[in-house]
């Protein structure tokens, strides 16, 4: 079993959690797809879930609601937050408003267990940054339900590039045979991708930056049909690619992520 025992290099996707407006149903619809347990968290926590695999946490689900505990109008939309590990929120903070980020959420502390803030890349992918106390991450990734790859999708890569790097150490490179697509490294070792969205014929010309999290399955193909069963979208049928067989889907209440089975033919 891939657990997690060394805390995250900094840089490194370390979590990540869903704000849906049906927090039961999100619950429910990732327990039959993925096997995740998870039940609405205590009233000081804001009902946070935290979803375990075998007994490891492996990502949050909360429902979509304001400070005060009303339902926000608008609602926003329904995404799938990565977080990246730092060492120190607030400083991590300054970074990326030095080199052009945005401050959606500012530092603040959860009870014990860590420090968090969300920011907005200055190509306009949101993010989390995580410092852990008590609670490191996922403890459990890269087997089938947890997730195997973080992916960011941008306009900009060279903005991107620029701006990761000067703000949590993160470097970009070319991929070989991958036009438009990207390693990203934390202390020289592969952590996740970048893509350059121009470069896909498939991808809407009005979609927006973003993180993407991938989820290892053990089939493809049998995940898909299931997820469709469950009222899912299929956003990108499965296809063989160069690291496995993979689908981009869409959630009951719209939050868009990837499956993928590395052990499949590519």
């Amino acid at each position: 079993m891939p657990t997690v025992t060394d805390p995250y290099t900094p840089g490194t996707p370390c979590w990540i959690d869903l704000m849906a407006p049906d927090q039961q149903a999100a619950l429910d619809f990732y327990r039959d797809l993925f096997g995740w347990q998870g039940e609405v968290g205590p009233p000081e926590t804001g009902g946070y879930a935290v979803c375990s695999l075998k007994g490891n946490p492996v990502a949050g689900i909360m429902a979509a609601r304001n400070p005060d505990g009303s339902v926000p109008d608008p609602m926003p939309p329904t995404v799938w937050t990565t977080y990246l590990a730092t060492t120190d929120v607030d400083a991590t903070v300054n970074a990326a408003t030095a080199n052009g980020g945005q401050v959606i959420m500012p530092g603040m502390d959860v009870l014990t267990l860590g420090r968090m803030a969300v920011i907005s890349d200055p190509t306009g992918a949101v993010f989390g940054l995580w410092q852990a106390r008590d609670f490191p991450g996922a403890g459990i990734v890269n087997e089938p339900g947890a997730v195997i790859w973080n992916e960011l999708n941008t306009r900009d890569p060279d903005t991107a590039a620029s701006f990761y790097s000067r703000t949590l150490g993160l470097e970009a490179a070319p991929m070989e045979g991958a036009q438009g697509y990207y390693s990203l490294s934390a202390n020289g070792r592969m952590v996740g991708g970048m893509q350059d969205l121009s470069t896909l014929e498939d991808a809407p010309p009005d979609t927006p930056s973003h993180w993407l999290p991938y989820f290892a399955v053990d089939d493809t193909d049998s995940t898909v049909a299931a997820h469709t069963r469950a009222g899912g979208n299929v956003l990108k049928p499965p296809f063989n690619m160069a690291a496995g067989r993979m689908s981009l889907l869409q959630d009951p209440q719209s939050a868009p992520f990837a499956i993928i089975n590395t052990a499949q033919p590519a």
